[in-house]
This record gives structure tokens, C-alpha cells and sequence, in this order.
């Protein structure tokens, strides 16, 4: 019995480290290469600017950080993951509200870039969709999947103009497992 109540203890102890530390252990085994870059959007539809608008009324970002949150926040509020063909223009997508990594990449970042602006810091700052590929302890993860739909993936960059400083991240990621920030293969 005491062992039984040791072993469950670990489990329990490690289950919690993981949730605790998913983020930095994701970016220790998983890193993303880019390999093109996607359509970039602005944000034209009033249905999409209201919704931006509205739901940061309260925000008061202080620096990027509070930007790339804000922006993966409103992006998983609106989206919901859909394997079907579906819209990449987050103008079109405030509507159907089904995107699946594209649309997700393309929303983040037209809403990112709109509220750079907003607050000032488009100046210095901007965000582009890419399209990558996954890697695992080194391992591209789709030389494993045969589904045209897995050939590839898409994640955004956050970049400094004056300096080249990059934040990485990946919104589908962030909508199911709370991961804001993703590292960049070199």
C-alpha cells in the first residue's frame, strides 16, 4: 500500500510539474523552422474592429509582451479549430469564427499589428504570419504524416524593426495548451 501511495504521489508531483512548466518544456523539445510567409491582412471589417476594440477596452499594455498577450487572447476567444476548408482573412473570419492553423496565424497577426498601432508601437513593431515546420528533439514532425493538411504549419513572428529582437508564437498551440511563446529553429 505504501508503495501504491508513492508511485500515485509521483504521478501526481510530475502530472503537476508538467502543467506548471508546459510552456518551457515545449520550447526545449518542439522548434519551428520557417519556410515561407503567408498573405498579410489589415483589419477592415467594423464587425472585427468593434470586436477588437471592445474586448481591449480595459487593456493597458505596458510593452510587447502585453501586445503578443492581448492578441493570442482575442484570437483564441474568437476561433474555434476546424480540419475543413475554411477562410484565412480574419475580416471574413470574425464571421464564421472556424479557421484551422492559417486562419488562426492570419487573425493573430492582423489583430497584433492593429493593436501595435492603437497603442503606439507599430513604429518599432510588427508581426507576420509564417509558414513552418515543426520540429521535435530535432526531428521534422511531418515527414511523418502523409495528409497534404500536415505538410506544413503556421506560426508568427513578432519583430522588432530597429533591433531584429523576435518573439515566436504559435496561436493554435496557445488556444489549446496555454502556450504563449514557441522557439525558433536555427
Amino acid at each position: 500500500m505504501k508503495f501504491l501511495k508513492r508511485t500515485l504521489l509521483t504521478i501526481l508531483v510530475l502530472l503537476l510539474c508538467g502543467l506548471l512548466f508546459r510552456g518551457w518544456l515545449y520550447r526545449q523539445f518542439f522548434s519551428y523552422k520557417t519556410i515561407g510567409h503567408r498573405t498579410e491582412y489589415n483589419a477592415t471589417d467594423k464587425q472585427l474592429l468593434d470586436y477588437i476594440d471592445e474586448k481591449t477596452k480595459d487593456d493597458k499594455p505596458t510593452d510587447i509582451n502585453d501586445i503578443i498577450k492581448i492578441s493570442l487572447r482575442l484570437t483564441s476567444d474568437c476561433l474555434n479549430f476546424r480540419e475543413a476548408k475554411n477562410d484565412n482573412d480574419p475580416n471574413k473570419l470574425i464571421k464564421s469564427k472556424n479557421a484551422h492553423c492559417i486562419g488562426y496565424s492570419a487573425f493573430f497577426s492582423t489583430t497584433c499589428n492593429y493593436l501595435l498601432t492603437k497603442y503606439g508601437y507599430s513604429d518599432s513593431w510588427t508581426s507576420k504570419p509564417l509558414i513552418g515546420q515543426i520540429y521535435f528533439c530535432g526531428t521534422n514532425v511531418h515527414s511523418y504524416f502523409n495528409s497534404a493538411f500536415f505538410k506544413d504549419h503556421d506560426f508568427n513572428s513578432i519583430e522588432n524593426k530597429q533591433t531584429g529582437e523576435k518573439y515566436f508564437v504559435d496561436p493554435t498551440v496557445n488556444d489549446y495548451f496555454c502556450i504563449n511563446l514557441v522557439t525558433e529553429k536555427k
